[in-house]
């Protein structure tokens, strides 16, 4: 049963530090001031819910991922932002497209029905951060439409 949480969770730790690398990506190239501190806020908390499920694997036994995935969507998403960066609203478009990526994984572990009572809990305590960044980025996207 460990070794499935730990797989599992391995999958979150990944893409949730590509979130973060993402983010901070994002807070090193926009132009807005407003943005950028937002994007660094996203990138500090994503690592930290890197850091408490990297805690969960070593707890359960198991290796935690350290590194970022080279080939995950949230990564690629984001390094088109300099292609995109003279206009906000594309900037925000492609947070949010990262956004959906990490949102959905957390919505498969937590659909996961192999996933142990703790790891799931801990699972969806790490989605309620994911979702608020969801939200926050789609109130951006919309903030930045209205005004185009």
């Amino acid at each position: 049963m460990h070794n499935h949480d730990i797989r599992v969770l391995n999958d979150l730790i990944e893409t949730t530090i590509d979130s973060a690398d993402g983010y901070a990506e994002a807070a090193r190239e926009t132009q807005s001031t407003r943005f950028g501190l937002t994007f660094q806020e996203r990138a500090d908390e994503r690592r930290q819910v890197a850091s408490r499920l990297q805690q969960q694997v070593e707890a359960l036994g198991g290796t935690p991922e350290e590194d970022a995935s080279t080939l995950a969507s949230a990564h690629r998403l984001f390094t088109n932002l300099r292609k995109s960066l003279h206009d906000e609203t594309a900037v925000i478009d492609e947070v949010e497209r990262g956004e959906d990526h990490i949102s959905h994984k957390f919505q498969d572990a937590l659909e996961d029905e192999d996933v142990s009572p703790p790891t799931h809990a801990l699972i969806a305590d790490a989605f309620r951060s994911v979702a608020s960044g969801h939200e926050q980025m789609r109130q951006f996207k919309q903030a930045a439409q209205r005004m185009h």
